[in-house]
């Protein structure tokens, strides 16, 4: 076992790799769906506080929302497809790459904008990275 699988596996505290799978999903779930939630409930503040338009916040909200009630589902299965799996992490990457140039090209953020703009990019990568490390897993 490689040591990034073994350290995945020890993360998720399972030797079951189809059991990581789920809870690195779940992971994602929550997390992107508790920031989902933010941006709809406090898309105004949040977008003063981040140097973001409201509009687009609310908007993230919307599909952040939408992206973790997936994600949470496929968490749910016993054995999530590995196509699916593969579509997050490939959702997962497409954020990160789109975060990073909307930054560099155009948003105009603040202190703190600019601080987690990256940072949770950073997140979003650990995600793709721990689900994508034991996806292949079960595929041993």
């Amino acid at each position: 076992m490689s040591q990034a699988l073994h350290r995945s596996l020890r993360i998720a505290r399972t030797n079951r790799p189809q059991s990581a799978v789920r809870r690195f999903l779940a992971l994602d779930a929550v997390v992107t769906g508790a920031n989902g939630i933010a941006y709809l409930a406090a898309s105004g503040p949040l977008g003063e506080l981040l140097g973001v338009d409201a509009g687009l916040l609310l908007e993230l909200g919307l599909f952040l929302t939408a992206f973790a009630a997936g994600v949470a589902w496929l968490a749910s299965r016993p054995q999530p497809p590995a196509l699916a799996v593969k579509v997050v992490v490939d959702a997962n990457i497409l954020w990160v790459v789109l975060s990073i140039v909307a930054l560099v090209a155009w948003l105009e953020p603040t202190t703190a904008g600019l601080v987690w703009t990256p940072m949770q990019a950073a997140t979003v990568a650990g995600f793709a990275g721990l689900q994508w490390a034991a996806l292949r897993a079960t595929a041993r």
